[in-house]
């Protein structure tokens, strides 16, 4: 994967994050704010507990901090992945952030 494929999809990503998080705050009390700045989203729940989502642009990976752990992510041309065969990342954020929020929230692309 080059760079400029990096980050397209990459792109993609943090943008469906916000869009998710937009629908997650219009369809539910879920309440989480998504800020942006530049390559890192965080996620802050209203408990304060937080979510980053950042890109690591040398590595060609996106990195996912919750509170059980860090994460991180390569593209397989299809789906970003987790790299220790932890799962894919629309179901791990899902997961992440419905321990986090206490009710279940489901991010999706």
């Amino acid at each position: 994967m080059t760079d400029l494929e990096f980050l397209d999809q990459a792109e993609r990503l943090l943008a469906g994050v916000e869009i998710s998080c937009d629908r997650l705050n219009d369809d539910t009390d879920a309440d989480v704010d998504n800020q942006r700045v530049g390559g890192m989203i965080t996620l802050t729940f209203p408990n304060r507990s937080q979510i980053v989502i950042n890109l690591q642009k040398p590595l060609h990976e996106v990195w996912l901090a919750a509170r059980c752990g860090g994460f991180h992510y390569k593209f397989d041309g299809t789906h970003w992945q987790d790299t220790k065969g932890q799962g894919e990342f629309w179901q791990s954020l899902s997961r992440y952030a419905s321990d986090q929020s206490g009710q279940n929230l489901i991010f999706k692309p």
